[in-house]
């Protein structure tokens, strides 16, 4: 082994410190989560969430932001704009340190920010790293200042004072560095529901987002903004009442909460920590639950809706139909998160702050509206007596996935021969031809193939119960198996990868919508964790009329157009119309080799656009939902385009 490793040499010389913002450059994903589109977007977050900061000081009342005609971003507040002096015992000026320095900010202590949504000081000196031009704008103190970086945040023009004013903000410009990402095309739409997810958060901020590539202009302002995000959320459903809005303060903490309760059968709920996105949970969801459950077990027994037989209701029997937005803002000295990312609230205050401010308020309210407040307990009771049910259900679909001769697992699923669960790959195939191919096609070592007939049921508007009933979704979670609903455990999956295969029209698009409602709904983690893909089969094959031996895939309208101006020989086009149209080797080269294949991962960013897009698609508005796919869901790779 040593003989081997004799060139390999590790002394003194081989250390290595990284000065300056060189770590960002060199480990980027680490700082902003990936280089593709998401990690672009992210930058924008982490100089908006700097403004937004000031919004909860109590300072800015408005953020504009642009995407600029050369592909910038400028992001302009009205709060206090950095301190303009120098770094108290250095001669460097305070921005020089605040955009070129990790962990350095105002968020650390003392008196410059009572919550924040970062804690770590380094957003925007990240940004200034993966850029190749930025500059910053400072109205303070009765003077404009200007200080400019360039090249991954080497400074190139000091801070400087170019004028007065009688005006306070902070506007802040950068180019991402090509060199950095696989795209730096900025998404008007993905910055947009950003902004306005931002704008209900924080009632009265006026939030703007301006094209200059486009002239598309939007602006955000919402005054009674968590009412409102609670019926952004509800859409078209019915509602058994208008939203309830709870505040309190408890231990330091401020808490607000809006909910409604609908008609249907899922759950939203969603919690903010100092406006950051508590994706995973935490203390102050627990609380709100816990408290939740506690008004609604006392105003049942008090009023005798919940008898001796009935028990206790607890949190599993009140989700249903609930809609709420939990948010709370946690002095710096106090918020703590678990794990490396800031996905799941830890501050155990939390806990207790939103059970109590929840307790009192909802007792109150369900006092003064007896009306609603028994239908809500009476929901509550229906939904356990279907969560029976549904249990029983899923001990049946247990029951025979444990039966080594289930018609319905040997009769649709080819399994993979290989032992690895990581490695593992299960195709869900749009029709039986195509499955036909997939099948002849795959490398079985790794691959499944599971062939769906037919678009699956819609899981938007269909109770756990009745889903389990249906065939084509019984043998998915039988293929998968890792369980559904509550009882889904993502280290019981049997794929590393779960990937749907449909054509590249709009009733493959619907089938990938209805799957991704059954996944987002009842296996929520396999997109959280981003197992859930989507297969991108070309549109094209072209071949050269001289050589029918030449020929190539092409995947979209632009790559065939690029293709005919810069070809000079004559050429057959052949447009697949689906991937029954495919041979057994033409989809395995193009559509499910790893060496070839193109997938876009399916995740998560956004809260609010994925609900409403779930809202929007399986809602019962058919022209909405076809707009929205039309608009949408494009089969194209210019860039790494999450689904949602």
């Amino acid at each position: 082994m040593a003989e081997n490793n004799k060139n390999l040499s590790y002394t003194e010389d081989s250390i290595q410190i990284l000065e300056g913002l060189e770590a960002v450059r060199k480990r980027p994903g680490m700082y902003i989560g990936s280089t593709d589109s998401r990690g672009l977007h992210h930058l924008v977050w982490e100089i908006v969430d700097n403004s937004i900061d000031e919004a909860l000081a109590g300072i800015c009342t408005e953020i504009n932001v642009s995407i600029e005609k050369d592909g910038s971003i400028t992001v302009k507040d009205n709060g206090r704009g950095v301190p303009i002096g120098n770094y108290k015992g250095t001669n460097q000026s305070t921005p020089e340190i605040i955009f070129s320095v990790l962990h350095a900010g105002g968020k650390f202590g003392g008196d410059g920010y009572k919550t924040s949504g970062g804690l770590h000081g380094v957003g925007s000196s990240v940004v200034n790293a993966l850029s190749s031009k930025f500059k910053v704008t400072i109205h303070r103190d009765g003077l404009i200042s200007k200080i400019k970086f360039a090249n991954g945040g080497k400074l190139v023009e000091p801070l400087k004072q170019i004028g007065t004013s009688k005006q306070n903000g902070t506007m802040v410009n950068f180019l991402p560095d090509e060199t950095m990402f696989s795209t730096t095309k900025f998404s008007f739409s993905t910055i947009s529901e950003r902004l306005k997810e931002s704008a209900l958060l924080n009632s009265g901020l006026k939030l703007t987002l301006k094209d200059n590539r486009s002239d598309k202009y939007v602006e955000y302002i919402y005054e009674n903004g968590l009412t409102e995000f609670v019926n952004e959320l509800k859409g078209d459903q019915k509602a058994l009442c208008s939203p309830i809005l709870l505040k309190g303060s408890e231990q330091s903490i401020d808490v607000e909460i809006a909910l409604t309760y609908t008609t249907d059968f899922s759950e939203t709920v969603l919690g903010f920590a100092n406006n950051v996105k508590t994706s995973d949970g935490g203390t102050h969801m627990t609380g709100f639950r816990s408290g939740l459950v506690k008004a609604l077990n006392e105003y049942g027994r008090a009023q005798n809706i919940l008898k001796e037989k009935d028990k206790r209701l607890d949190t599993s029997d009140i989700k249903e139909g609930l809609i709420a937005i939990v948010t709370v803002k946690i002095p710096e000295s106090l918020i703590q998160y678990e794990g490396q990312t800031k996905g799941k609230l830890g501050t155990s205050e939390a806990r207790v702050a939103c059970e109590k401010v929840t307790e009192q308020n909802i007792s109150f309210w369900l006092q003064e509206n007896k009306l609603i407040a028994i239908s809500i307990i009476e929901k509550a009771l229906l939904a356990r007596k279907a969560k029976e049910e549904a249990r029983k259900a899923r001990q049946a679909v247990r029951d025979q996935k444990s039966k080594s001769k289930s018609r319905t697992m040997l009769g649709k699923l080819t399994p993979a021969q290989g032992r690895n669960k990581n490695e593992n790959e299960l195709f869900l195939v749009e029709g039986d031809s195509a499955g036909g191919s997939a099948k002849s096609g795959r490398d079985r070592k790794f691959q499944a193939i599971l062939p769906l007939r037919g678009k699956v049921i819609n899981a938007e508007k269909t109770k756990l119960i009745d889903l389990l009933k249906n065939e084509e979704i019984t043998t998915i979670i039988n293929a998968i198996g890792a369980g559904i609903g509550s009882d889904f455990d993502l280290s019981d999956s049997n794929y590393g990868k779960i990937i749907l295969m449909t054509d590249a029209d709009t009733d493959g698009a619907h089938i990938q919508t209805l799957l991704l409602t059954f996944f987002y709904r009842y296996m929520k983690e396999l997109i959280v964790n981003k197992n859930i893909y989507i297969a991108m089969p070309p549109l094209f094959k072209v071949t050269t009329s001289s050589n029918k031996k030449e020929f190539m895939y092409l995947w979209t309208e632009e790559e065939l157009a690029i293709f005919m101006k810069k070809t000079k020989s004559k050429v057959e086009i052949q447009r697949y119309k689906g991937l029954g149209e495919m041979n057994a080797d033409q989809l395995w080269e193009t559509t499910m080799d790893p060496e070839n294949r193109k997938l876009i991962q399916v995740t998560i960013d956004d809260a609010l656009a994925a609900e409403n897009s779930f809202r929007t698609l399986m809602g019962d508005n058919s022209e909405k939902r076809k707009e929205w796919i039309e608009e949408n869901v494009k089969f194209t790779l210019e860039e790494n385009v999450d689904f949602i």
